[in-house]
């Protein structure tokens, strides 16, 4: 019985493979498409996506091209070929705008992006697409069963961007330049007013008011000393108890010394 199973799985999977390769070189569009339909309701969506690529370019306009391009859309996301996938949901979303599978290909396509974006130490150019594609979708379906996802993408998204914005302030102080740090610091502080770096900023931004203080030129020490003073307040009115409370009360005890040999 064993053996008689065996002989009949290798024979369906022989004549499963001999389909496909026949829908490969057929030149009937429609025998390709029976077959990449077969194979991705199977779930092998790598097969399917070899016979969508034959027959996508002619296949606009045919009564089937809709279902289609849904199809194919979906084998290149569950194949992860998140670059290819996004270009095609948003081709389907283009072409098809009153088809019921519309709203989650908008969704999906906007989603591809998502996955495309990179660690927050490389470039964010797909980051500034998810969010952008992620906003214009939670405009357009404010109802959609997909907005509690959606909301939560563009929260982590926008969180990467905050990292990276801080890293790059924090490494102008790691490298002392105390101008750049400064600069790179006040606007994270003004564009991201709600980020849990805040505490973390307001103390590079002490250092490097008093870093730059000391490295100036005679006639700018004392302005910068009292800026540098001025971002200790900051710091300790947003958290008394801050984690850098001891650097920064040396700090200003540092200040308040050097400030002394301007009042005599």
């Amino acid at each position: 019985m064993k053996k008689f199973l065996a002989i009949v799985t290798l024979f369906i999977f022989f004549s499963s493979c001999n389909e496909y390769q026949k829908a490969l070189k057929s030149e009937d569009v429609a025998v390709k498409f029976a077959e990449a339909t077969k194979l991705y309701d199977a779930g092998k969506y790598s097969k399917a996506i070899r016979l969508f690529e034959q027959i996508s370019p002619v296949y606009k306009g045919r009564p089937n091209a809709e279902k289609m391009f849904y199809q194919y859309s979906q084998s290149l996301y569950k194949t992860k070929q998140f670059y290819l996938a996004g270009y095609q949901f948003e081709s389907f979303a283009s072409s098809y705008p009153k088809s019921e599978k519309m709203e989650e290909a908008s969704f999906l396509g906007a989603k591809c992006f998502t996955k495309l974006s990179p660690s927050y130490s490389l470039d964010q150019t797909d980051t500034y697409k998810a969010i952008d594609k992620l906003q214009a979708f939670i405009d357009r379906y404010p109802e959609s069963t997909y907005l509690s996802e959606a909301n939560a993408m563009v929260k982590v998204l926008r969180e990467k961007l905050e990292k990276k914005f801080f890293e790059i302030a924090k490494q102008y102080n790691s490298i002392a330049d105390y101008k750049a740090s400064l600069i790179a610091l006040d606007n994270f502080i003004i564009n991201f007013p709600g980020t849990p770096y805040k505490e973390d900023a307001l103390y590079y931004k002490l250092d490097s008011c008093y870093n730059l203080a000391i490295n100036s030129i005679p006639s700018k020490v004392e302005e910068r000393l009292n800026v540098a003073k001025m971002s200790y307040t900051s710091l300790m009115k947003f958290n008394a108890n801050t984690e850098y409370k001891k650097k920064a009360d040396e700090m200003l005890a540092r200040i308040e010394n050097d400030l002394k040999q301007f009042s005599k």
